[in-house]
């Protein structure tokens, strides 16, 4: 996760706290624009709290499905992979010793 990742999760963590504080005050219900506006409000946080897990979840499964795939692959095409691996250890190694 990067620094700019960070501050934007912290942003945002910020922000959900700050909502749910307003939403928590009751005080603020004689004004009917109020309530309505924290309906909303509690509305759009549920559906972007439902919508980053689904998206965590589909994250997840792509992950999951490239490395089944991988795998597949690293065992149909041995010889395949570590050729590869081969000639990126030689290239790598090659880079290295012109330092």
């Amino acid at each position: 996760m990067t620094a700019s990742d960070t501050t934007t999760q912290g942003e945002l963590e910020k922000l959900v706290s700050d909502l749910r504080g307003l939403l928590a005050n009751k005080d603020l219900d004689a004004v009917p624009e109020i309530r309505l506006l924290r309906q909303r409000l509690d509305d759009g946080m549920h559906n972007a709290r439902e919508s980053a897990v689904r998206a965590a979840q589909d994250a997840a499964r792509q992950a999951k499905d490239a490395a089944i795939a991988a795998d597949r692959y690293a065992h149909d095409e041995p010889w395949r992979v570590a050729g590869a691996a081969l000639a990126i250890g030689a290239l790598v190694g090659f880079l290295l010793a012109r330092r």
